[in-house]
């Protein structure tokens, strides 16, 4: 058994389909991870208690938050501020894999 969490998610979505798998969950952080296929997006939504840490580990996606868009490839880190309106969205033709990191957990 390995211990790298990413390493069992081996997702390969269609076009404009999201995949996303729990990698990790504590009391302290949720770490979940979403391959985008071609034209695929994560909607832009916003954690008012929490930080979300993005790790574009595969591709490249357009990252949203709030007015603002920036194509990212990997690899590469982006920090959501709490509250702050965030999505993705892959304009390429080949799968994008990204994390997520939430911390703390809503409700904490």
């Amino acid at each position: 058994m390995s211990l790298d969490r990413l390493a069992a998610f081996d997702a390969e979505p269609e076009a404009g389909e999201v995949i996303d798998g729990e990698l990790a969950v504590t009391d302290d952080v949720l770490v979940k991870a979403f391959a985008l296929g071609p034209d695929a997006t994560i909607d832009p939504h916003e954690h008012d208690g929490a930080t979300n840490v993005f790790h574009v580990v595969r591709g490249e996606v357009t990252v949203q938050q709030d007015d603002t868009q920036e194509a990212i490839a990997a690899p590469g880190i982006v920090l959501n501020e709490r509250g702050q309106a965030h999505g993705a969205h892959n304009h390429t033709d080949e799968v994008a894999v990204l994390t997520a990191s939430l911390c703390p957990l809503p409700g904490q």
